[in-house]
């Protein structure tokens, strides 16, 4: 299943606009086709805060749909699938308030962000529920994927003790198989 760039309708009038974010049948012709079990929100206050790279493994493997809320972020996904064309490559894609794009992550990707703004809030539904036994990760900076993060607004990024310490691509022996479907980001 590939990454997916997501654009919604915005009904506007002078109060405003509405948007419908998730919908399972607009979603399914999108070939977005997941039970979504759980919604998490993170709140970030200083921009250049990085959360990731994450994911869980299985048996409580997550699949993502992310969306910003307020601010914005670039958003990121890395390919850790066993056996892929694409293992160790990222797709990243600018989310914001502003235009409303969600971030579609299949499972077998590793998930991260950094904010562009201050006071950025993202909002995620998960295809299974939190398993702290699954939970992983790897290390941001890793040159062998070679995310090219934008530059930290305001000096240099801002991580948890936990994401300074996830290990590099190369000391990580993946669950996830590979499914068939090379990496790339699609917008849909």
């Amino acid at each position: 299943m590939a990454v997916k760039l997501i654009s919604g309708k915005r009904f506007a009038d002078a109060r405003g606009w509405f948007s419908e974010t998730y919908n399972a049948r607009t979603m399914a012709d999108r070939g977005v086709i997941v039970p979504f079990v759980q919604d998490n929100q993170s709140f970030s206050k200083m921009a250049g805060t990085i959360r990731g790279l994450h994911f869980q493994s299985p048996p409580h493997a997550q699949a993502k749909l992310v969306r910003c809320l307020r601010g914005a972020v670039f958003d990121v996904a890395v390919d850790v699938r066993q056996g892929s064309p694409t293992y160790g490559r990222w797709v990243g894609a600018e989310l914001s308030a502003e235009d409303g794009k969600q971030l579609f992550i299949p499972v077998g990707f590793a998930h991260g962000f950094i904010t562009l703004e201050p006071d950025t809030e993202i909002f995620y539904k998960v295809s299974d529920f939190y398993a702290p036994t699954c939970d992983g990760g790897l290390r941001w900076n890793d040159p062998a994927i070679g995310v090219d993060w934008p530059s930290a607004p305001g000096g240099g990024p801002l991580l948890s003790e936990k994401d300074e310490k996830l290990p590099f691509i190369d000391e990580f022996v993946s669950p996830f198989p590979y499914d068939g479907v090379p990496l790339s980001l699609v917008e849909v």
